[in-house]
């Protein structure tokens, strides 16, 4: 994922359109520009160099057709960050930031031209501005898969999970995305799980917003970190860390959801004698009965089957009492302490049903519909077309 913000200039540009240019037709004006652009970036002069810089940010703010005509600029512009004066460190670093979003091969570039060993030494900076545009930077980089290893071999992720104890509210979620961004690269995730992320990453769940992108990928690395045994036991023995997805898991985005019923499921599944009772005390039930019914198809599946590992006993009952989801939280339900959680369970459950047939009746008329009256009959139409 690229950064989500772009970094817009705070020089005048009133004399741009919304882009940062204007790209009609024929229009001699952006061509000009980028020409401008470049003479100033190769001339000798530090300030002339500084304000190609400035320039090349704001055509690049929106622009994805300056991004690939300004693409050359890369070079000059790393070189910035290696040579010159601290003063032009960070116009070059959010030049090429503007540069890399949406743009998989100036993404590269910029990695091969030699930009990453001075934006890793910049996440080091006292300048907290200049630390949130080298973590924004990472984030936009690390989206290329080519980038990926490449960056943790420079020995980014431990600064950046250092970050996450300590930068700032922006850099903290640029991070967490970036983290995020890296562990997809399969041997990157036993690097991060090394740095013993997860108490950082609980503090800023329990801190965002539950429908933020910021919690959304928390849960993605709690999801993908709780494969290995060293992340389920940071994990729970993290103060409020099972709390922290469960609240996702009821308020969060359907993304957001998904990630945090399958980190539950991974850690269940894993040892359930071992991390039922955890799970369990949080008042989990009434969270995965809204999801087996409103969830995505892979939170539905996932929510039922955790309910299976969470009833008494594991395995199928008989045939003379059936595992029909009810059955499964009923027997949950009888052993949860406490009225509150009980009830609200009992009450969840109800709803459930209720939305289920209600759910049911609106398919099997859409079903209904799609007959015409020279088809059979709205029984054998509705018995003559699957279910999606």
């Amino acid at each position: 994922m690229d950064s989500p913000h772009l970094l817009s200039p705070s020089s005048s540009s009133s004399s741009y359109s919304s882009d940062g240019v204007n790209f009609e037709t024929e229009e001699p004006r952006t061509p000009l520009a980028v020409r401008r652009a470049l003479q100033l970036l190769y001339s000798g002069e530090a300030e002339l160099r500084l304000q190609a810089a400035r320039d090349i940010r704001r055509l690049t703010k929106t622009s994805q057709r300056c991004r690939r005509q300004l693409a050359e600029a890369v070079g000059p512009l790393v070189s910035m960050l290696q040579v010159d004066s601290a003063e032009s460190h960070e116009p070059a670093l959010l030049a090429l930031l503007n540069l890399a979003v949406k743009d998989e091969k100036n993404k590269i570039s910029i990695v091969e031209a030699g930009a990453l060993e001075p934006i890793i030494s910049f996440l080091k900076s006292e300048d907290l501005n200049l630390q949130e545009s080298a973590t924004a930077s990472l984030l936009t980089l690390s989206a290329s898969s080519t980038n990926k290893p490449i960056i943790s071999a420079c020995g980014a992720i431990p600064l950046l999970v250092e970050i996450l104890g300590d930068g700032s509210p922006q850099a903290k979620a640029d991070t967490v995305m970036a983290l995020s961004n890296l562990s997809t690269h399969p041997n990157n995730l036993s690097i991060i799980l090394k740095t013993n992320p997860i108490p950082f990453i609980v503090d800023i769940l329990k801190t965002c917003k539950t429908s933020s992108k910021t919690a959304e990928k928390c849960c993605a690395l709690i999801e993908s970190l709780v494969d290995y045994d060293e992340g389920r036991i940071a994990l729970t023995s993290e103060e409020g860390g099972v709390l922290a997805v469960v609240e996702v898991l009821e308020n969060g985005t359907l993304q957001s959801r998904e990630h945090a019923v399958g980190a539950l499921l991974t850690m269940c599944q894993s040892d359930r004698c071992k991390y039922r009772e955890p799970i369990l005390k949080e008042g989990v039930i009434p969270g995965l009965l809204e999801l087996t019914v409103q969830g995505t198809p892979k939170s539905q599946s996932k929510a039922r089957n955790l309910l299976q590992l969470l009833r008494e006993s594991p395995y199928p009952r008989s045939e003379i009492q059936p595992d029909t989801l009810e059955n499964i939280v009923c027997n949950i339900i009888s052993q949860i302490d406490g009225d509150d959680q009980s009830g609200k369970a009992k009450k969840m459950l109800a709803e459930m049903v209720q939305v289920s047939m209600e759910q049911s009746l609106r398919h099997l008329q859409q079903r209904a519909l799609v007959c015409t009256p020279g088809d059979l009959p709205i029984a054998g139409c509705a018995s003559g077309v699957s279910s999606k």
